[in-house]
């Protein structure tokens, strides 16, 4: 049996990839051509549709009263209030149309797109937490984005299972929890990274099973620990106290010390655990995942990003919320109990068989169709017997394909291909791709995608960062009436709000956890945050294990390796580009190496 493997120059950056068999037999199994675009540019075109935490006032469409959206007002579309868009008051069948086949399917969505309303938020069973977007069940959060199923929390994004959360990211069931990030059942802590099952740790990373560590990496099952140095309890609590933590300038000193610290000591080339063949970055609990990113509990899945909730499966290119999908492909924000979705963007809870639709949920046999609930057989909104559907929808794709839709790029689009970037409501700047693909205005218009030139607010701040008290000890009642400008003072280009105000509840967790008040705006603390992050992207590179110690020589090995005194010969896919300063090993002399 010959195995099929295919070289394609994507149509949009013209560089080479590469389809392997088991991608045909995929292609194959939900009936969709090979594609035309390279993986990372498939992923730039989704990721497009997906504001991750912009908050925007608008008017509603319907009643022209300003409400919170997540869509701005620039954006060319019908926008209704989250109450209203799910009530029973309107009618997305009322918007149906017949196909034209004298002009192109797209053109005939992007008119679609525009005459439909959209709901104001992204958000299900919220309670009192209105601050807060794409998001699931949340109690008592604020600024939340991308959470599901915590409470209490603030400030943090993409957080499931959590309580008593603030300032952190990518938490899983995580309690009592500041600037944590990459974390997995944790308990009480403090600027530490990728780190699971853990309770009472400052300033750690890649430490499991660790209590009462401080400034440590790579433990295993260890307490009482700082800098990786073993103490007795009373000799560790007497060490820990001279770590002043309530102070500012303090905490400064110890980020630098400890981040020095970390990068004498290897990571390994993926950040995660038990795992089965797997390759890509933030995969854990999965079996069968290639070339993906931020997975956990999945399995079988190619080019998928930030499917963490719950379980997905037998899918390529889909792109966040998961929470037991299958057969998903090409597809952005889509989850819920979904099943053979293709093409689809915003289609959540109990789906099936959707192509090119947007914000349809509890539907089945769907094509092209926006803002439809319980409904079944439809294309442009317009409803079908079972019968003149199944009839209809070939003829379609194949109209598709003979008279295909080009954006201002020159790229074609016929059947297979995800909706166009100038059918999105949002430009280029609104979304999170400007967190992964960075790019200037100019690149971005020459590119054919839009931009949209932001008008920044004014406030008059009461105080400015450098007046804020250095120690919480300091800190008087009436800190939450003032405007604080943000050191950044709007002058960054982390989409700085140039001035916050601190809350009553966060002032209280600040105080019971003796942490200082920060000095930057929380859009500011979230770009610094997630400087951790590594990018969407991977690079071939070599293990950086020398024999005995690391090929920089800045680390010693602690045990003997497999591969003895010579340099280990595995090489690997990582998201750690070669010219990043970390010491990166393949996965077994990294675990040789966790004490």
């Amino acid at each position: 049996m010959n195995t099929k493997i295919e070289t394609k120059t994507c149509q949009s950056c013209k560089s080479e990839f590469v389809i392997e068999q088991e991608d045909f037999d995929f292609y194959e199994k939900i009936d969709v051509p090979p594609p035309t675009w390279c993986p990372e540019c498939r992923l730039l075109r989704r990721i497009l549709w997906r504001n991750d935490k912009n908050f925007y006032k608008r008017p509603d469409s319907r009643t022209g009263e300003m409400v919170f959206s997540l869509y701005p007002e620039h954006a060319p579309i019908k926008v209704y209030d989250y109450d209203y868009w799910w009530s029973d008051s309107w009618d997305g069948l009322s918007y149906g149309r017949d196909y034209d086949f004298s002009r192109p399917f797209f053109a005939q969505l992007k008119e679609l797109i525009s005459d439909t309303p959209f709901m104001s938020r992204s958000i299900m069973y919220l309670v009192n937490s209105d601050y807060s977007m794409n998001a699931t069940a949340l109690k008592n959060c604020y600024m939340v984005f991308g959470g599901a199923y915590s409470e209490d929390s603030y400030y943090s994004l993409n957080i499931s299972k959590s309580k008593d959360c603030f300032d952190s990211a990518h938490l899983n069931e995580c309690e009592v929890s500041y600037e944590g990030f990459f974390n997995e059942k944790c308990f009480r802590a403090f600027f530490s990274s990728y780190c699971e099952s853990s309770q009472d740790i400052y300033f750690s990373r890649n430490c499991v099973g660790a209590t009462h560590c401080f400034g440590c990496v790579n433990l295993r099952n260890k307490s009482y620990c700082i800098f990786n140095k073993p103490f007795a309890k009373e000799e560790y609590f007497a060490e820990l106290a001279k770590f002043n933590f309530g102070s500012e300038s303090s905490i400064e000193n110890i980020k630098k010390k400890v981040a020095e610290f970390w990068l004498k000591h290897p990571i390994k080339y993926l950040q995660g655990r038990h795992n089965t063949d797997v390759s890509g970055q933030y995969i854990s609990n999965s079996k069968n995942v290639k070339d993906s990113y931020y997975i956990t509990n999945c399995e079988n899945l190619r080019y998928c990003q930030s499917l963490y909730i719950n379980q997905s499966k037998d899918s390529y290119d889909s792109f966040r919320f998961g929470d037991n999908s299958e057969m998903v492909y090409e597809s952005s924000i889509c989850g819920l109990n979904v099943s053979r979705l293709k093409f689809c963007y915003d289609c959540y809870s109990n789906c099936l068989d959707l192509e090119y639709c947007i914000s349809c949920h509890s539907s089945s046999h769907l094509f092209g169709c926006i803002g439809l609930r319980n409904k079944q057989y439809c294309i442009f909104n317009k409803q079908y017997t079972k019968e003149e559907y199944e009839k209809l929808v070939p003829k379609i794709k194949e109209h598709m394909n003979k008279m295909p839709y080009v954006d201002k790029g020159a790229r074609v689009y016929g059947y297979g291909e995800f909706m166009p970037p100038d059918l999105s409501p949002f430009a280029y700047n609104d979304t999170i791709a400007t967190e992964f693909f960075p790019m200037s205005k100019e690149e971005v218009i020459s590119r054919g995608y839009r931009w949209h030139e932001e008008i920044k607010n004014k406030y008059d701040s009461t105080i400015t960062a450098g007046e804020l008290p250095d120690n919480i000890k300091d800190v008087q009642d009436n800190i939450v009436d003032e405007v604080v400008e943000c050191a950044h003072k709007g002058e960054c280009n982390d989409f700085c709000v140039a001035a916050f105000r601190f809350l009553p509840k966060e002032l209280a967790f600040y105080r019971s956890n003796n942490l200082p008040l920060p000095r930057l705006c929380w859009r500011c603390r979230d770009a610094e945050r997630l400087k951790q992050r590594s990018p969407m992207k991977f690079w071939a590179r070599d293990c950086s294990c020398s024999g005995n110690i690391s090929h920089d020589g800045e680390y010693k090995n602690i045990s003997e390796h497999f591969h003895k005194g010579i340099r280990c010969p595995n090489s690997f896919q990582t998201s750690y580009a070669p010219e990043r300063p970390e010491i990166v090993y393949c996965e077994g002399c990294y675990n040789a190496e966790v004490a």
